[in-house]
């Protein structure tokens, strides 16, 4: 007598999973569309900018809003670093991960030296408007990703 093993929950169960045709996943990347690096590089950069305004205006000081504008610049050049040399490499999966850890790390170093550099760089240095300056520009990356056409949307 043979032993048949009965079918556990798993196999049992008709997979949810359905494979998209290539026509519906040409269709799903159209109504998605990739946000593109540099505009989110941008929107940072903006926020910097007005920032760094609306330290002056609170403060009347150009010490507070040049620290919130160098704030934001120590977010938004290393992102620019990032994103270029993350554009130039075309490599398999595993290459473009090593890529990806490695931009990184330059991205991190960047961001570290410019604020050790910060106090030789800005005069009368306000650490507190630097730091408000750079929470508010690398927020507003959540909030560039968020706002592009088509998130929310449940097709």
């Amino acid at each position: 007598m043979r032993n048949i093993a009965p079918e556990t929950e798993a196999e049992a169960e008709e997979p949810d999973f359905k494979p998209l045709t290539a026509e519906e996943a040409q269709d799903w990347r159209r109504r998605h569309p990739t946000p593109s690096v540099w505009r989110l590089v941008a929107v940072q950069a903006l926020a910097g900018v007005l920032v760094a305004l609306l330290a002056w205006g609170v403060s009347g000081a150009w010490p507070v809003a040049w620290s919130a504008g160098y704030g934001a610049l120590a977010v938004v050049l290393p992102a620019a670093v990032f994103a270029r040399g993350m554009a130039r490499q075309r490599h398999a999966a595993g290459a473009a991960m090593v890529g990806f850890f490695g931009w990184e790390l330059v991205k991190i170093m960047l961001t570290v030296a410019m604020l050790a550099a910060a106090p030789r760089l800005v005069p009368q240095l306000s650490w507190l408007a630097l730091l408000v300056g750079m929470i508010v520009t690398m927020k507003t990356y959540w909030v560039a990703l968020l706002a592009r056409p088509g998130v929310g949307k449940t097709d």
